[in-house]
């Protein structure tokens, strides 16, 4: 059992080496992780946009460690949706990127099929680190209508601090 864990382990450091290689922008450091007053601005501003077009989505707030500070769903939200969008925030916000990212290299297939093995990635378009001062203090997470849209919801929220 032992050797099996250690060699889970030895196969997720590779694959983490090599999706790190495959992104080439380094990712901002930590800041301070985001208190519940800024995470309810963040999720006012996904929500406002959410509403503008008629979308029922579910909202997370996660801090650095991609532990939940903040949740909202929106009516008639379908009911996978909250749980997914705690996963992507948390991707987010943990991995220090937009979970496109992890779609995106998916999506091209090789190696980068690797990514599915790497505990805690959930590679759904819908999440995005919340920056502030240069440094993720957080990740916020949508979901309920396509990853595109997902996303969009995510970074206007993003951008109300």
């Amino acid at each position: 059992m032992l050797a099996l864990r250690k060699a889970t382990q030895v196969l997720c450091v590779g694959l983490f080496a090599t999706f790190a290689g495959q992104v080439s922008a380094q990712a901002p450091s930590y800041g301070q992780a985001i208190d519940i007053a800024a995470a309810k601005k963040v999720a006012a501003g996904a929500l406002a946009e959410a509403r503008k077009n008629n979308w029922n989505v579910a909202i997370a707030v996660v801090d650095t460690h991609g532990l939940l500070v903040y949740y909202e769903k929106m009516d008639d939200t379908q009911s996978a949706s909250p749980l997914i969008a705690v996963e992507k925030a948390r991707t987010s916000a943990m991995f220090r990127r937009p979970t496109k990212v992890f779609t995106d290299t998916i999506a091209k297939g090789g190696g980068g099929v690797a990514i599915m093995a790497l505990p805690g990635v959930t590679p759904n378009t819908g999440g995005v680190p919340i920056v502030s001062g240069g440094k993720i203090i957080g990740g916020i997470g949508v979901s309920g209508v396509t990853g595109d849209q997902d996303e969009q919801i995510a970074i206007a929220g993003s951008k109300s601090l």
